[in-house]
């Protein structure tokens, strides 16, 4: 899978550090995946990922210390990042609509 926005992830990792090694493992193994629906994101990651509304996926990173929501475009092969942050900031925000 192609990943849009690693700039943001790194952003992330630069505020939290410990963030960083879960971040880079998660990226890696999507961008070695191939998925064509949801049933593949949740094979590769079993209970850690739910699903929400307009193809987004939320990962939980990190022992669920953080929260990563993304948008992927099965037929494309693309994973877009829409919000990384802490469990306790992604709290406060609608997955479903967060650009």
């Amino acid at each position: 899978m192609q990943i849009i926005a690693l700039r943001t992830l790194r952003q992330f990792w630069d505020r939290y550090p410990q963030a960083e090694i879960p971040l880079r493992v998660w990226y890696s193994r999507v961008r070695a995946a191939d998925w064509t629906g949801p049933d593949d994101v949740k094979a590769e990651f079993g209970s850690t990922v739910d699903f929400v509304a307009d193809s987004r996926v939320i990962f939980d990173i990190g022992g669920n210390k953080y929260r990563l929501v993304v948008h992927v475009a099965y037929k494309f092969g693309r994973v877009l990042v829409k919000f990384v942050g802490t469990h306790r900031e992604y709290e406060a925000i609608d997955a479903t609509v967060v650009k």
